[in-house]
């Protein structure tokens, strides 16, 4: 490992990096190749990244096999951790094994010892925190590695300044609501008066907007409106004139975006429900319909054909029912989530009960010594079933859905890989999103309510996990579970 920051090869990279930025590469492998790039600049053993939103942090990019097998996981808001990493100078250096938390223990074990942290700042906001890794212990800091640091932690805060596929999760800082907007406007329709909140709800400054137009539509005095701006936000609008001379209107508004998401939902969740349950509801009165006017006129074969169909939309029906209830429940598992069980088994107990087509096209690669893992042995039918179904769906049906599992100091892991379209880089996070669906506006080809990645980490996470997706090499995806270790 370097002594010394080797700025010249930091340099190198970055310029690599800023032709990929130019080439209108997507933000996800833009940061991991930054950071691929500055572990090997800044002499470290790994480099992560943590991006912030209103509940916590997840790592989402890492490099360096120390920190990799991190990507993923959460940070919660409450977190000991966390707030010890939020806390203090933008840059600074700790000890991992002083920081509270299994997080650090596990990164211990994994002979890391030192850390230097860097905030990605907008505006005051923190969007992410960058963290080089070292395995020694040294007490005495290095400036050019911590400015190094800070100036890649501004370049990452800049990039999500553009918001050009970051940040991954949705409800991220960046786009959040912060309060409401007032301005004042002449009887021009020019901005007079643009409060703190205004810029940062709209993202203009006060100079952008004093003497211009309002960037927005102008309801009439007394009513509401809700616009959608070009980023995609929404706000929502009113307008009241203002006593005295001349005509001066006062506007209010305010980022209304996770109102209307939920709406969205909303009406996504009645529409995709009603159209999956009508399905075999439909196929099942159908066919019973079938058999209790033409019993007689039919074959055996073509009764047990009927039965079948039957049998099979039925489980379809159960399937989905389930989902809709542990969604309606936040996931919680109904075991103990804190007792060992055999991964291996409880993988094995569950391909039975899958659908024959999935059945056929499924190869088993799991060790006979793995681990026990620590949760709830009875969810992971449930998680398997969802990951299993998921690759199906969108590989096709001449190719096998693998499932390997493994372990480490710390965690039990079991992957799903398929061969199929495989996933974007910039879809690793929203995949998981309750309701999203890869491929939307095509429900023909890829139905499903898009309830089962949500519900896994759900699952996942309320035991102490996490799930992560991956585009697979030579195409297709890789689902990746992550349990404690027993």
């Amino acid at each position: 490992m370097p002594e010394r920051t080797d700025l010249a090869a930091l340099i190198t990279g970055h310029s690599a990096v800023i032709e990929m930025i130019n080439s209108g590469d997507a933000a996800l492998p833009v940061l991991t190749e930054l950071l691929r790039v500055a572990r090997a600049a800044l002499g470290a053993a790994s480099l992560a990244f943590v991006e912030f939103g209103p509940a916590g942090g997840r790592v989402i990019a890492a490099s360096g096999a120390a920190a990799e097998w991190t990507i993923g996981r959460p940070l919660p808001a409450a977190d000991p951790a966390t707030i010890c990493l939020l806390a203090g100078p933008r840059v600074r250096q700790v000890r991992v094994d002083h920081l509270p938390g299994p997080l650090a223990g596990e990164l211990v074990a994994r002979g890391l010892r030192r850390m230097v942290v860097a905030r990605a700042e907008i505006g005051g906001l923190t969007v992410g925190s960058l963290h080089a890794l070292y395995p020694d212990g040294e007490e005495s800091e290095d400036a050019v590695q911590h400015t190094t640091l800070g100036y890649l932690a501004s370049c990452i805060a800049h990039m999500y300044g553009d918001q050009s596929g970051l940040p991954v999760h949705g409800d991220g800082p960046v786009v959040a609501a912060l309060a409401d907007g007032l301005a004042v406007v002449d009887r021009d329709g020019h901005v007079r008066l643009w409060n703190p909140a205004a810029v940062q709800v709209t993202g203009r400054s006060a100079a952008e907007a004093l003497n211009h137009p309002l960037p927005f539509p102008l309801p009439p005095s007394g009513q509401v409106l809700d616009h959608q701006l070009p980023d995609g936000r929404w706000l929502r609008i009113t307008s009241g004139e203002l006593p005295g001379p001349g005509t001066l209107h006062v506007v209010t508004f305010r980022d209304i975006t996770d109102q209307q998401r939920r709406d969205s939902e909303r009406d996504l969740f009645v529409a995709v429900t009603s159209h999956e349950l009508r399905t075999p509801v439909t196929v099942i009165k159908g066919y019973a319909d079938t058999l209790t006017d033409h019993w007689e006129s039919l074959t055996e074969h073509d009764r047990r054909l009927a039965a079948r169909v039957i049998g099979q939309r039925a489980n379809e029906l159960a399937r989905l029912v389930d989902r809709l209830l542990t969604s309606a429940t936040d996931g919680r598992p109904n075991g103990d989530p804190t007792v060992p069980f055999d991964l291996g088994d409880a993988l094995r107990a569950t391909v039975p009960d899958l659908p024959a087509d999935l059945r056929h096209r499924l190869v088993l690669d799991l060790p006979a010594d793995l681990p026990k893992a620590l949760g709830d042995r009875h969810s992971m039918a449930t998680v398997l079933t969802e990951l299993v179904t998921n690759a199906g769906k969108y590989s096709p049906p001449d190719t096998p859905i693998e499932v390997t599992a493994g372990s480490d100091g710390q965690t039990v892991s079991f992957r799903v890989s398929d061969r199929g379209i495989g996933i974007r880089p910039e879809h690793v996070e929203r995949a998981f999103d309750r309701f999203w669906q890869g491929e939307s506006g095509d429900r023909r080809g890829y139905p499903g309510a898009g309830l089962g990645l949500y519900l896994v980490r759900r699952i996942v996470e309320q035991q102490n996990g996490w799930v992560s997706l991956r585009p697979r090499k030579g195409g297709g995806t890789v689902a990746e579970v992550r349990l404690p270790r027993g």
